[in-house]
């Protein structure tokens, strides 16, 4: 029972960060786009409308996630914040001023003052999304970690070049998938403009994945211990992201969105399944590994978290897209007063 339970919660985990990269991964592109796509005040404005019902609670996943890994393996959750302590603070910061701006940014006409919070929209996007990149590279590359759970770099150890480039990987497919959530989302000469940019970020997107995972093979083991068939979850990433553009093409956004979702979902899936049963890798020594049994909480304390699951992931999920199902409809020019 109590090694059901750590498999339950890291597969409970594994499925909240999905959701998570999923969901906040589109409104992370579009707010990196706003002042690219956004030519005045009007556009900018529907672009920050289309994802105006969805960006809060699409953030309720990360909260979850952080809630799940403090209760079922708080070895793990202290090792990851104290060791990513200023990155994760960076991101932090990023978050708050990217909600503000979305609250500020209509409270005055002037144009520099509009301006200005688009462009703390832009950052607190392209900010998290690039840190959860690097961090994401660090987790499966391995970091310093001392044979009492302690992360003993530095900063700088965790903007080392694989890292850096899982960070422009996070970006890159944030913006395509961002991008054609736009392209969804709204009618007109916008509609348009993002499709153009949707597939001009494609190619981007498949260089950095492709060549993220192709590097994985020598700097981690993650992909590596997958074997020479690696399963369905890495060749249909893969598969999902070159079928994006064909798509598009066709004028099939519904079914590129789909694709560009599936990559991320699998790919977050692809990692989890590399690490298990690992949680953190030690650079150090491999015993020093975080694992699902010896961070873990006592199994008293995950018997009781898996009711708590058990009985409010559903009525979470449920509310979300009774969410996205109000809010279905394109917008063809914003909402006044908003």
């Amino acid at each position: 029972m109590y090694m059901d339970l750590n498999i339950f919660w890291f597969l409970l985990i594994t499925i909240l960060f999905i959701g998570f990269f999923f969901l906040e991964g589109f409104d992370y592109g579009v707010g990196m786009l706003l002042p690219f796509l956004g030519k005045n005040d009007v556009e900018r404005r529907l672009i920050t409308q289309s994802i105006g019902p969805f960006w809060d609670g699409n953030e309720v996943w990360l909260l979850t996630a952080g809630g799940a890994l403090f209760a079922a393996f708080p070895n793990w959750y202290a090792t990851l914040f104290s060791g990513f302590y200023l990155a994760l603070m960076l991101m932090l910061v990023a978050l708050i001023l990217r909600a503000v701006a979305f609250e500020f940014r209509n409270k005055d006409e002037r144009a520099v003052w509009r301006t200005f919070w688009d462009w703390m929209i832009f950052i607190g996007s392209l900010l998290p999304g690039f840190l959860w990149g690097v961090a994401i590279s660090n987790i499966i590359e391995g970091v310093p970690i001392d044979s009492h759970m302690n992360y003993v770099g530095g900063f700088w150890n965790l903007l080392n070049p694989y890292a850096l480039l899982g960070g422009l990987t996070f970006v890159s497919l944030f913006l395509l998938h961002g991008a054609i959530f736009l392209n969804l989302r709204t009618e007109g000469e916008m509609r348009e403009r993002a499709l153009k940019a949707a597939k001009r970020l494609w190619a981007p997107a498949v260089i950095c994945v492709f060549l993220f995972v192709g590097l994985g093979y020598f700097t981690t083991d993650v992909f590596g211990r997958l074997g020479v068939d690696p399963g369905i979850a890495p060749l249909g990433a893969g598969v999902a992201l070159l079928l994006v553009l064909w798509l598009l093409q066709r004028g099939h956004s519904g079914w590129a969105f789909c694709m560009t979702g599936l990559t991320i979902a699998l790919s977050t899936l692809t990692i989890f399944q590399g690490l298990f049963p690992r949680v953190m890798i030690s650079s150090l020594n491999p015993a020093w590994n975080l694992t699902i049994y010896n961070a873990s909480s006592s199994p008293y304390t995950l018997t009781i978290m898996s009711w708590i699951a058990i009985t409010f992931v559903p009525i979470v999920l449920a509310y979300q897209i009774w969410n996205y199902w109000v809010f279905r409809q394109r917008l063809q020019k914003p909402i006044e007063h908003v």
